[in-house]
């Protein structure tokens, strides 16, 4: 028996374009483009529509919206894509025209994506919630099969509750049963991860596609899945790297930004960007053969602002230098993003530059001491060993005195638990 090959959903892609933002909305909707692709949607057509504000009842003009009727029906379309999160009432007006059309926004789209790429716990958690969330203020009657969700909690509905008011109520304890788990989650995560802070953290951030878990591969043979897709890596991948003999790092690579992310998304994956928090260097990660690359840098300090991520230590990368058009000079691009580094993770060029880099950053972040612990004091002897690296030791009746390498961040943190004596202090020096 031959299998069925499922029939591809072809889409009409709809965005309204504001006073100004001809540009920038021509590129969103190249993005959505590519979003719609990671689902294997065919997009067979586009509309940008220019309004003074968006239509608040059907987001674009009444005109349009008859308009896309037509060509839903011409071009046997099956789905519609909103470059914008619809409001729920939005989303009913241009669903109640269009009829069994299925209408999208930007957020449901990206939602749908993280949800088939979802493979660890957390990630499904963290999708689960998102998509509960967003679901909550659009239920309608179509909504009715979340009761199969509702696992062995006793959902029953009193007296002339309506099924709506029962689906409500289901999404909310659902809700709260996913928040639950994934406080369960962090809390085993920051378990887990307690011991890489003795030691230096490097964080890749970047938009989406831009080669974050290319580069992870080069610089610590981690072997992450690499795909021309958009969110194809959701969960935080961890490493240890030793560059040299003096230089040992943790790198992660964590899940990408772009434009509009939908703030359940932003919520729910707070978690996941700790360890960006936690960092004591950032990668921003910029692909340099991309037109809109610096709305990209602008995309990733603004969610990185928008996660609360304090300013910090960071190497701007700009990758596939290998692939910016012939007609671009490349040196001109060079001399004005002098503040990073070019590089091709694909072909492995610019790499040594990088790590050159990173272990600047790192010397500069680090201290060589010499202190003393008095002999009395166990805990303080015994965990010095946690918190820095000891390059020589000296016994003495009252005291141990301790050439030791640390962090300047985990200076300060043992020197506030314990009572420790500095004898001298000096930038470290691998020469």
């Amino acid at each position: 028996m031959h299998e069925i090959t499922p029939k591809i959903k072809k889409a009409i892609l709809v965005a309204v374009s504001l006073p100004g933002k001809k540009e920038a909305t021509e590129s969103s909707v190249k993005e959505l483009d590519l979003l719609a692709q990671t689902l294997e949607i065919e997009v067979v057509d586009t509309i940008i529509q220019s309004r003074l504000k968006v239509h608040n009842v059907h987001y674009v003009g009444k005109g349009i919206l008859e308009k896309l009727a037509l060509l839903v029906e011409e071009l046997d379309v099956q789905i519609v894509i909103c470059d914008d999160e619809l409001t729920p009432s939005q989303q009913k007006n241009i669903q109640r025209e269009l009829d069994d059309c299925e209408v999208l926004d930007r957020s449901s789209l990206i939602l749908d994506i993280f949800n088939e790429h979802a493979k660890t716990n957390e990630a499904k958690t963290q999708v689960g919630l998102a998509r509960m969330e967003y679901m909550l203020p659009r239920l309608s009657r179509k909504w009715t099969h979340l009761e199969r969700q509702k696992g062995g909690i006793d959902m029953r509905g009193g007296p002339g509750e309506t099924q709506i008011e029962v689906d409500r109520r289901l999404i909310r304890n659902q809700i709260k049963k996913l928040k639950v788990q994934l406080q369960k989650i962090e809390l085993q995560g920051e378990t887990q991860n307690k011991h890489r802070s003795q030691h230096f953290n490097v964080a890749i951030v970047g938009y989406t596609n831009a080669g974050k878990s290319t580069l992870m591969n080069i610089i610590t043979s981690a072997e992450v899945a690499v795909e021309n897709k958009l969110f194809k890596t959701l969960d935080t991948t961890i490493r240890k790297c030793e560059i040299d003999k003096s230089h040992t790092i943790f790198l992660s690579d964590t899940v990408g930004f772009i434009r509009k992310l939908p703030h359940q998304l932003v919520a729910s994956f707070r978690s996941t960007l700790k360890e960006v928090e936690s960092a004591d260097l950032l990668l921003k990660m910029i692909d340099i053969s991309d037109p809109n690359f610096l709305q990209h840098i602008k995309t990733i300090d603004d969610e990185l602002k928008a996660f609360k991520i304090p300013e910090k230590n960071f190497i701007n990368i700009y990758n596939k230098v290998d692939m910016i058009p012939d007609n671009l000079n490349i040196e001109m691009i060079k001399k004005q993003l002098s503040d990073g580094i070019f590089i091709s993770a694909k072909r492995d060029l610019g790499i040594e530059k990088l790590l050159l880099e990173i272990k600047k950053k790192m010397d500069q972040n680090s201290h060589q001491r010499t202190i003393r612990i008095s002999n009395t004091d166990g805990k303080a002897n015994s965990a010095i060993y946690q918190f820095g690296k000891i390059i020589d030791q000296k016994f003495e009746d009252d005291f141990t005195e301790y050439k030791v390498d640390m962090r300047n961040a985990m200076f300060e943190k043992f020197s506030k638990e314990y009572k420790i004596t500095v004898v001298s202090e000096n930038n470290f020096d691998r020469s």
